[in-house]
């Protein structure tokens, strides 16, 4: 899908902010839609039905996270990208985002390049939640191999555990989203009652020991993620 064919609303009580991110998406080609609040979020999102919707935390009449919040338990936003704007210093705001079902963070002040190839690598992500499984990943300068259960880096072979292999697998084949350690433990572990938080930390520290450090971000209080 081209980016003209994408609709993102852009939300914050901030003129300047609003008007710095319609500007530079509306350059990339995007089709955007604003408003100041989060009630007002809520209302144009059911009119406009967006690919992807921005917001800011602190807004009057309605936050941010409540808007989230009201807007996952519509149908229609089920799998909406829905990314928060926070201040560095925020981070008790990001793993809040994230409890609410937000898919990504970008932090202020805004970087007009950093926010564009965010949001692109967000919409690359599959739009509208259609799951596909490729039988190879092929990332950074790794090649990850459903079929033989290897991986690859700068073509020498490294050979992972089978719950290894797929919690690589699952983290790279959408790089930059978060996973909290909940979606980690259903999509690997299914209802195993014997698996905690622990086992997933010591999973990863085992994949960070054979492939590197570089690749998988602790995002601290909620999950992982891959950096590609």
């Amino acid at each position: 899908m081209s980016s003209a064919k994408y609709k993102i609303l852009v939300v914050d009580d901030e003129p300047d902010i609003v008007e710095l991110i319609e500007y530079n998406l509306k350059r990339e080609g995007y089709s955007v839609f604003t408003a100041t609040n989060g009630q007002e979020a809520v209302s144009t999102a059911r009119k406009i039905n967006p690919d992807l919707i921005i917001l800011d935390i602190m807004m009057p009449k309605m936050d941010g996270i409540e808007a989230c919040r009201i807007m996952r338990s519509m149908p229609e936003f089920k799998n909406t990208f829905m990314v928060f704007l926070t201040a560095r210093s925020e981070e008790y705001s990001e793993i809040a985002g994230f409890n609410v079902g937000a898919d990504d963070y970008i932090a202020k002040p805004i970087k007009p390049r950093a926010l564009i190839s965010r949001i692109n690598a967000i919409l690359r992500r599959n739009s509208k939640g259609e799951e596909t499984l490729e039988n190879k990943v092929e990332i950074a300068d790794l090649v990850i191999d459903r079929e033989t259960f290897l991986v690859y880096k700068n073509d020498e072979k490294i050979v992972l555990a089978k719950k290894e292999f797929e919690l690589l697998y699952l983290l790279a084949s959408k790089p930059g989203k978060v996973y909290t350690r909940e979606t980690i433990l259903k999509s690997i572990w299914e209802d195993s009652v014997v698996v905690t938080n622990r086992t997933i930390d010591v999973h990863i520290r085992k994949l960070r020991e054979k492939i590197g450090d570089d690749y998988v971000s602790t995002v601290k209080g909620v999950g992982y993620k891959f950096d590609a």
